[in-house]
């Protein structure tokens, strides 16, 4: 498929829910430049990524309507009259949901659930598309891991988006909704959520290099992971979104090629400059239990069905994510800190 064909969301509607978040902000400033009347929703609850600096560029072209998916109500006049949905809005920590378990439970499957009845009842032509995981997995039993891999997460978030996604499908199969779901792997680019350590290692990496700081890889670091630059994922939802061949389709979203976390952590500090070193060290209680070891995805499904292949590299994409948060840093960070 060719860029050509998002000619289509010239004049179109289009929904992003947790569009103030990292992935969610980029989509929504593609849309924009594509041309499409967009409505963001969040809630900005502050652990989660939220920022309305993620949107200082494109404000005064978008709707912003601060509420939260678990509010039926809220979500019913929302989803009215929209061409697209890009159901981003998530609780994405691993930890978190081992530590609060029903609140993951209520935003990645009770609230999902909410938003597509939503849909039935007040606009159930629309195209939906979903976020899902590649953590929904677990471990893999072989790899590349591809769509056909059992489905047995290791925590409660993988558990609560196997649901939320299959509640997708499940409404194309009875309803012929128009739903998609994408797992993705790592995302990572700017609008990452800083502040903390809970929402992904590359985050950590990225801040503390940036800080001047060492990093720290469990184990050995020899674990492999894939990892997506945010405008090549951006372009997997547009993509599939146009795609009628991959409605009801659950579908992997991967890297170019699989790097160790070593080789990752002894990047972010070449790129940072700053003198930090890598260190191993042992896992931390209760963290080895959750962890999935290597893993990396098969997207050949998705490129079959839409022509989409990831174009960034992992060196290409960090210098970006560098980049931009050596300039707007300060927007990201806790309040307490600053770049060395």
């Amino acid at each position: 498929m060719n860029k050509k064909s998002f000619d289509t969301y010239a004049g179109s509607k289009a929904l992003v829910t947790g569009g103030l978040g990292f992935i969610g902000s980029n989509l929504a400033a593609r849309l924009v430049e594509l041309g499409a009347e967009v409505t963001v929703v969040d809630s900005l609850i502050p652990e989660y990524g939220g920022n309305l600096y993620n949107i200082r560029e494109f404000k005064d072209q978008v709707r912003v309507n601060l509420s939260d998916m678990r509010d039926p109500w809220s979500i019913r006049t929302l989803v009215r009259d929209q061409d697209f949905i890009f159901n981003l809005a998530g609780q994405v920590s691993h930890t978190d949901s081992m530590d609060d378990p029903q609140t993951d439970l209520d935003i990645n499957c009770k609230a999902q659930l909410s938003l597509l009845e939503a849909c039935r009842s007040e606009n159930p032509q629309a195209v939906i598309v979903f976020a899902a995981s590649r953590q929904q997995y677990g471990r893999p039993r072989e790899l590349p891991v591809t769509e056909e891999h059992p489905l047995v997460p290791v925590d409660v978030n993988g558990i609560n988006l196997v649901a939320g996604e299959g509640f997708h499908l499940l409404y194309h199969q009875v309803y012929d909704m128009r739903t998609i779901s994408l797992r993705l792997t790592n995302t990572y680019g700017p609008h990452q959520l800083m502040k903390h350590d809970r929402q992904g290692f590359v985050t950590t990496f990225i801040r503390r290099a940036l800080h001047g700081e060492d990093l720290m890889v469990f184990g050995d670091g020899s674990q492999l992971r894939d990892f997506t630059y945010v405008t090549d994922v951006v372009s997997a939802f547009l993509e599939s979104a146009l795609c009628e061949a991959a409605f009801g389709n659950a579908l992997n979203v991967g890297g170019q090629e699989p790097v160790s976390l070593l080789d990752v952590a002894t990047l972010c500090q070449e790129l940072a400059g700053e003198g930090g070193k890598v260190d191993a060290a042992p896992w931390p209680p209760g963290r080895e239990r959750i962890d999935i070891g290597s893993i990396y995805v098969d997207h050949s499904r998705l490129t079959g069905l839409t022509g989409w292949t990831p174009t960034v590299s992992l060196r290409d994409g960090l210098e970006r994510t560098f980049a931009f948060y050596r300039e707007h840093g300060s927007e990201y960070w806790a309040a307490s800190e600053e770049v060395a």
